[in-house]
């Protein structure tokens, strides 16, 4: 008996070992399908992703107090997300994530056209991205795994493609993992749009924020937000974070780059891509929070809710002023089926696209 006690001990100090994961619904689509809930925990952290957009809905973490705060802007309910044009809050950004110039590129001699949705260009993958369709869910070891299959021609993109998400927690580390297939030619580039607020979301600006970019260059946009096509140095300018230095120190400077993002909304070319390593890292000083990003993409598009601007009100009522939260958007270069000096986008029927960021947290 003793013994049986003992194994049955050891079992249940191994389960523990592996985030829990739960499911439920919430809400449904205007056509009656239902959004569900996938809730994983591990330790003090907490993920809540729903399969409308593949969103991160909610993402709780201890502060050096152990004081825990949910740092992800986002809503309460389903139907929140689903009206009106709201700004990406915590999903899966594709087929195409970031802006390709008028909608257009060109792929074997033949031109697309994506819907425009950005003035005169398409964003995020046109005006129905994966950001807005319904994911089916599965339930993994330490996490969900979503699935989308994006029809031949949907948005204006060649081919069936059929994309994997898996969001797993595993310690300190949420992370998001992507796959892809194809059955023609296609361009494929998924991020995630998680808003982070390290205080708490809705609980101020992240000015104070101090922010690390391991990027030596980054790639300047015109007026309308689009690559000029060059790989531009960060020495000497409010680009360059290679130093933790606050992010609200130079954003309101007098500089021609940050005036046409009204703060920053650009891609740093990372200094090392292609394997797993720390791309940025930010650090809240009065929550000693701090978030690590490592990715194997060539670029992060560091953005600084400059389009917010105190007129939604998200989880718990709270209102989302100017700048009150960031993004850090692992990815392939905007617009890069149109600059053939950029890293290729393009996926084969042949390929495989497949990609990983992590999201690392801790305090100090």
């Amino acid at each position: 008996m003793r013994v049986s006690a003992l194994v049955i001990a050891l079992l249940m100090m191994t389960a523990g070992t592996e985030a829990q994961v739960t499911k439920k619904n919430f809400g449904k689509t205007p056509d009656g399908k239902t959004v569900e809930m996938f809730t994983i925990k591990d330790g003090a952290i907490e993920a809540h992703i729903i399969t409308y957009g593949g969103i991160v809905q909610s993402l709780k973490v201890p502060d050096k107090n152990g004081k825990s705060a949910d740092v992800v802007l986002g809503f309460d309910t389903a139907e929140e997300y689903i009206e009106g044009n709201k700004p990406f809050f915590g999903a899966i950004i594709g087929r195409y994530g970031n802006r390709i110039a008028g909608g257009k590129f060109q792929l074997n001699g033949k031109t697309f056209q994506i819907p425009l949705n950005d003035g005169p260009n398409a964003l995020h993958g046109g005006p129905k991205g994966f950001d807005k369709v319904l994911w089916t869910g599965k339930i993994i070891p330490h996490g969900v795994e979503l699935t989308y299959q994006s029809p031949d021609g949907e948005m204006g993109f060649p081919g069936k493609l059929t994309a994997v998400v898996r969001y797993t927690l595993v310690g300190k580390d949420f992370k998001i993992e992507y796959s892809a297939t194809t059955d023609k030619d296609t361009v494929v580039n998924l991020t995630n749009h998680s808003y982070f607020n390290l205080a708490g979301a809705g609980n101020g600006n992240i000015l104070k924020d101090e922010m690390k970019i391991n990027a030596g260059r980054y790639t300047p946009v015109d007026p309308t937000l689009i690559p000029t096509g060059e790989l531009a140095s960060v020495e000497g300018t409010p680009f360059d974070f290679r130093k933790p230095t606050a992010v609200g120190a130079r954003i309101d400077g007098k500089d021609d780059q940050l005036n046409k993002g009204h703060g920053y909304d650009h891609n740093w070319v990372l200094d090392s891509s292609g394997k797993l390593s720390e791309a940025a890292e930010v650090y809240e000083p009065v929550s000693g929070r701090v978030i690590q990003v490592l990715t194997d993409q060539p670029g992060v598009q560091f953005y600084t809710g400059n389009f917010l601007d105190g007129t939604i009100k998200g989880k718990d009522g709270k209102v989302y002023e100017h700048r009150a939260a960031l993004c850090l958007e692992t990815q392939h270069f905007p617009d890069s089926p149109n600059h053939p000096n950029f890293p290729s986008t393009e996926l084969k029927p042949t390929q495989k696209y497949h990609t990983v960021t992590v999201f690392r947290f801790s305090t100090r």
